[in-house]
């Protein structure tokens, strides 16, 4: 019976947990009193208008930026402690805009999403292949391997650094804005890859993205940010994308469910 009960708190429990966040860039507010609990499998989607946090809460998220006021854990672990990164995977903004320099094939690229939970300098193994063929496999990019990330589409590149997030098998996935610069057909297939790791793998799901619409095929929940924080619960509050006077007035205008 106790363990029965040990195993509900496990799932009640937050893996994320936001309290009381502000933050500032000099003398300019950026984010104030936000607080945000994110439950295991849950899909997130997190909206704005442009300049609205959603990148700083994102880096605040993952470490990226140092704290100023308020607590954020994940997985029960202080952000600043970095206990909990070998559990999730993360996507910046952009992730494809890169050296195009840089002398690596796909393979490769992805393989190097294993170096998080191994440790830097530790040579990579079986386990580290399997997982990144496995990746690969994911975002159907078998066919690509040995092929120079520097000579793919700018789709096929996202789909390759999304590939190097799940190639450390995380249970959290966080991507910040991951359909910038692809093409429709190659962002409704990552949509739908998206929606599959939520339902079919349990991957809880945190996405920053303007499109309201789009995210809406796989998101359980949207979070409204705009220095402030709203939350919806169901999407059918919004049909179509929310009205403009929605949200307490965070958005301005829209068109489609776009901004």
């Amino acid at each position: 019976m106790n363990e029965m009960n040990d195993m509900n708190d496990m799932n009640t429990f937050p893996v994320v947990e936001i309290k009381t966040l502000f933050f500032t860039y000099g003398c300019h507010p950026v984010l104030e009193d936000v607080s945000l609990n994110i439950m295991a499998g849950e899909a997130v989607g997190i909206t704005g208008p442009n300049g609205a946090g959603k990148t700083t809460l994102i880096n605040l998220l993952v470490g990226r930026l140092p704290l100023q006021e308020g607590e954020i854990s994940i997985y029960g672990s202080d952000v600043s402690s970095g206990g909990w990164r070998r559990r999730v995977g993360f996507v910046p903004q952009r992730a494809a805009y890169f050296n195009q320099a840089f002398p690596a094939t796909v393979m490769e690229v992805v393989l190097s999403g294993c170096t998080g939970r191994k440790g830097l300098f530790k040579s990579f193994g079986p386990a580290d292949v399997r997982a990144a063929e496995t990746a690969l496999e994911i975002m159907d990019l078998q066919a690509y391997r040995n092929h120079p990330i520097t000579e793919m589409s700018g789709g096929q590149q996202q789909r390759a650094f999304i590939a190097r997030a799940l190639a450390a098998e995380p249970e959290l996935l966080i991507m910040d804005e991951p359909t910038v610069g692809v093409d429709q057909a190659t962002k409704q297939k990552l949509y739908s890859i998206l929606k599959d790791l939520n339902r079919e793998k349990s991957m809880t799901l945190v996405v920053v993205s303007h499109d309201i619409e789009g995210i809406a095929g796989f998101c359980t929940r949207q979070v409204c940010l705009n220095l402030h924080l709203c939350t919806c619960n169901s999407w059918s509050v919004f049909p179509g994308g929310p009205p403009a006077d929605s949200c307490g007035g965070l958005f301005p205008a829209f068109s489609n469910g776009r901004l």
